[in-house]
């Protein structure tokens, strides 16, 4: 991926985040000197994607340290205006875990810092955050790569924005695409437009053609005669959140994809890192999902293509139940049912180091 479209950089004074409400048509940058900004940014979908989610908020507690330092007082005012800002950070979104994951790993390191080297020691772990998650998922990519194993002329479906966009690094489920692309294993990777925000179309669509991955945009209601008609491989997508038993959130939409790919025997995979993990839930049932603003629906580039007084249902995610889900790609390698198990392990093995 080129990168005039890297999802995020730090400057060292702020933090550029790529405003993806108005790909693909302009790039525009924001330089994020407060952590408002950057949770506002979060809010709004101009960064967006799990992962890229957690590393922007891992940056913005940098931010917010920096902000409660300049309001001077002792430690302890300093250390309040800090936790406050963190908790603004927190609840920019509820359904992705990432976020809270790092706003709570950024709070532990200032927790155990000397006053004289917190902002430091904040700085060094979000990027190592961010750097982690290069590597998670450039492991994922080959992990999911493994599944396909000496195939070729792969056919392949996906849905949401899960790249360089949606990540610090290659992607998660894109991340599989771009490795088997690189080992000229694909023949198309098939993305769905994903309404009502249009996330595949705008972004996906867009990393496949920088990335020159054989690709064919398609609405989501074509999903099923895809299935039947183009001999799909294999459905892979990310997620926002993963329950102690493998039901997982993402996008909405991503359940029904699952739903027509039990139909169509195709195999189902969720490609995502440990921290989109939350082993404090058992299933989806406990998952909070976000309901957005009803004009999302309603229009569309500022254009309304529906009645403006319309009630309208727009929550951003749905639950796919994991007796839906074939395998869960991590960096670790492939979960596999009966999931309450091999998420249980995994969890152990990455504990106990």
């Amino acid at each position: 991926m080129k990168d005039t479209l890297r999802s995020l950089t730090w400057t060292g004074k702020a933090l550029r985040l790529l405003d993806q409400t108005l790909l693909p048509e302009q790039l525009v940058y924001w330089d994020c000197t407060e952590s408002r900004q950057v949770a506002d940014a979060i809010r709004i979908l101009a960064v967006r994607g799990a992962p890229a989610i957690g590393v922007a908020a891992a940056y913005a507690c940098v931010l917010a340290l920096r902000e409660a330092q300049k309001g001077g007082g002792d430690w302890a005012a300093i250390s309040s205006r800090f936790h406050d800002a963190c908790t603004y950070i927190d609840q920019a979104r509820p359904t992705a875990v990432n976020l809270s994951w790092a706003v709570r790993q950024m709070r532990d390191v200032f927790a155990a810092s000397a006053p004289e080297m917190a902002e430091e020691n904040l700085l060094a772990r979000a990027q190592a955050i961010e750097e982690e998650d290069r590597a998670t998922c450039r492991r994922i990519g080959e992990n999911g790569a493994a599944l396909f194993a000496g195939r070729t002329g792969l056919n392949l479906l996906t849905h949401c924005n899960t790249g360089a966009l949606a990540t610090a690094g290659i992607g998660t489920a894109f991340g599989v695409f771009v490795t088997l692309a690189e080992r000229g294993q694909i023949r198309c990777v098939y993305a769905d437009e994903t309404r009502p925000l249009l996330q595949g179309a705008r972004l996906t669509a867009t990393e496949l053609m920088e990335d020159s991955i054989p690709c064919c945009l398609i609405a989501d209601t074509m999903s099923a005669a895809v299935m039947r008609d183009r001999r799909i491989d294999a459905v892979i997508v990310g997620a926002d959140r993963i329950a102690a038993n493998g039901d997982t959130a993402n996008k909405i939409g991503t359940y029904s994809l699952a739903v027509l790919a039990a139909y169509h025997h195709i195999p189902f995979y969720i490609a995502a890192p440990f921290s989109t993990f939350d082993f404090t839930i058992q299933s989806g049932k406990d998952i909070v999902i976000e309901e957005r603003d009803a004009d999302e629906v309603r229009r569309f580039g500022g254009v309304y293509t529906a009645p403006r007084r319309v009630p309208v249902y727009n929550p951003a995610f749905d639950v796919t139940p994991a007796e839906l889900i074939r395998g869960i790609i991590t960096e670790r390698g492939v979960l596999t049912p009966p999931f309450a198990d091999s998420i249980s392990q995994y969890e152990r093995s990455l504990s106990n180091e």
